[in-house]
């Protein structure tokens, strides 16, 4: 009898730790469903509206093409969604920015990411966008403080717009820059990037476009003083009114063909206070609903000469449309590493 019971025992803790082995946060390895006859693709509210579409249909595309399975596209309208359908399992790859990969990596230790788009070189090295702290043209005089050189100081007590907690060059790089101006002064020494999530502490105000081209709305609208949000995820809708591109001082304005949401605000103007260089996002996957051999085979794809010159994914400067991407120079896709990311990872953590 003392036999049987340790041999029940020993059973019980063997289907333990089997269902342990497989759960959100396992240690991911590519171990996933080789039998799946679709895959879920996740995205960010920034890539989910209407002018993206021929974007991430050929995305999908080019994946069903190399691993025979349907891709399915999952379009969200906040962030937080986006991330919890991914490491939740009802999702198998998703388009997220660092800080999202950082929380989804967190949550669910499957998550891996795939490639990113690199920069100009074609490498990993100038891999990077720009996050924007922009203002209307006529209050740039309050943050200037020598013919273009502008400073943070006057951002206390103004009504500020990000884009959601979760967002990199939308709130975590611009938060963790202003609250580590304020630290200098022994009235704000404890001030973290988090505490700017609510108005109150060193704002007069806080709020959330959900979207990058949200945030800038906030702006345009009056709602907000001062907003950030991505170059990137304006580029369709914005011109260069006068100045250098990403430059501080610079001034924008939306151009005469705007698409929602900026149909209504054709023709108005925001100016660059600072602009900070972001690491690209990237493409990531769930290696606890993706097989290893699939997972290899999007990187294979992705990463090829052929996608590298797909206008849908990566669009020449000169040329009109709207690409996931601008093409300069040799931009394309590129394996990274999660270690990559600890610049971000870093921040994530002031």
């Amino acid at each position: 009898m003392k036999k049987l019971w340790i041999l029940l025992m020993i059973s019980v803790l063997v289907l333990a730790a089997c269902k342990t082995s497989g759960s959100p946060g396992g240690s991911g390895g590519g171990n996933g469903d080789k039998d799946k006859k679709s895959l879920t693709m996740v995205w960010y509210p920034n890539e989910s509206g209407k002018e993206l579409k021929g974007a991430r249909e050929e995305i999908g595309k080019i994946i069903e093409e190399e691993t025979g399975k349907k891709v399915k596209h999952k379009l969200t309208t906040d962030y937080t969604v986006a991330i919890e359908t991914l490491t939740n399992n009802k999702a198998d790859l998703a388009f997220m920015g660092a800080e999202g990969y950082i929380q989804a990596k967190e949550k669910n230790k499957a998550i891996e990411p795939l490639v990113v788009a690199s920069g100009p070189s074609g490498t990993t090295k100038d891999a990077k966008y720009n996050s924007w702290l922009a203002t209307k043209p006529e209050n740039m005089k309050d943050y200037e403080t020598e013919k273009g050189k502008y400073s943070l100081d006057n951002i206390e007590n103004k009504k500020m717009s990000f884009v959601s907690p979760s967002s990199t060059s939308g709130f975590l790089v611009p938060s963790t820059l202003i609250a580590n101006h304020f630290k200098k002064q022994d009235k704000y020494k404890d001030l973290k990037p988090k505490d700017l999530s609510e108005g109150g502490n060193l704002l007069k105000e806080t709020m959330f476009g959900n979207t990058h081209q949200g945030s800038a709305v906030n702006l345009l609208n009056g709602k907000a003083d001062i907003a950030a949000f991505s170059d990137i995820n304006v580029a369709d809708y914005v011109e260069v009114d006068r100045g250098e591109a990403n430059k501080p001082g610079t001034t924008y304005k939306v151009k005469e063909d705007a698409k929602a949401p900026f149909t209504q605000y054709k023709g108005e103007k925001f100016g660059i206070i600072k602009s900070t260089p972001v690491l690209n996002a990237p493409i990531v996957g769930n290696s606890e609903t993706l097989d290893k051999e699939t997972m290899d085979k999007i990187k294979e794809k992705l990463t090829s000469k052929e996608i590298s010159n797909n206008k849908a994914v990566f669009l020449p400067e000169d040329e009109e449309g709207s690409g996931l991407f601008e093409k300069t120079d040799k931009e394309q896709f590129v394996e990274v590493e999660d270690k990559w990311f600890d610049p971000i990872r870093n921040l994530s953590d002031e």
